[in-house]
Formats: C-alpha cells, sequence, structure tokens
C-alpha cells in the first residue's frame, strides 16, 4: 500500500475519535419517558371529554384567539376550567339569537 493511503486512514481514524469524545462530553438534556407522555396525553383527552369536546370555535369563542392552541393548564389560569367549560359557554352564546342550547358537562366518576 502507498504511504499516502496510509496516512490517509490514520488521519481520519484519529478525527474519529476527537469527535466521539466531543460528543461524549456534551450534556444530554432530559427526555420524557414515552409512559410520562402517553400519561400526559391521556389526562389531557380525559379534560377534553369533560369540557363536552368542544370545538375550535368553541375554544375560540370562550378563551379568545389563542384557546385551540393553550393545554388545559393554561385554560384553568386564564379563569375557565374543563368543568366550567359548558357553562362558560353557554354564557358567552345567551347573546345569540341562534345560540344553541347549552349542553351540559360529562360527568367523570372517579
Amino acid at each position: 500500500m502507498p504511504r499516502s493511503k496510509k496516512d490517509a486512514l490514520l488521519k481520519r481514524k484519529s478525527a474519529r475519535k476527537k469527535t466521539k469524545t466531543v460528543n461524549a462530553l456534551k450534556p444530554q438534556s432530559q427526555r420524557k419517558s414515552a409512559k410520562a407522555a402517553g400519561q400526559s396525553r391521556a389526562e389531557g383527552i380525559r379534560l377534553f371529554k369533560l369540557a363536552g369536546r368542544p370545538t375550535k370555535e368553541q375554544f375560540v369563542l370562550v378563551y379568545g384567539e389563542r384557546g385551540p392552541r393553550m393545554t388545559w393548564d393554561e385554560r384553568a389560569k386564564a379563569g375557565v376550567s374543563a368543568k366550567q367549560f359548558q357553562a362558560a359557554l353557554a354564557a358567552k352564546q345567551s347573546g345569540r339569537k341562534d345560540a344553541k342550547p347549552s349542553i351540559p358537562a360529562l360527568t367523570v366518576k372517579d
């Protein structure tokens, strides 16, 4: 094997070793486990059902423009929790002529 190819192989291997050590020293961020993510999703779905399965338009009516993108914790901080959603929706719709009758919120048995 010619000398230039041997040198090229050595240079490549040494470069790889350096990058591995640099990457190993970087701090890794903590990720949520798949189980924790599933539990969070399940809780969000439970609260969605508790609120009466509202549409995006209903979220906008009650919480404002950002309503559909908010989490249930953010919506509760805004003043209307999942339990109170149907009552707040009925209050917002009471001034409309074509308002639908209020649908009672679903009750969840604990």
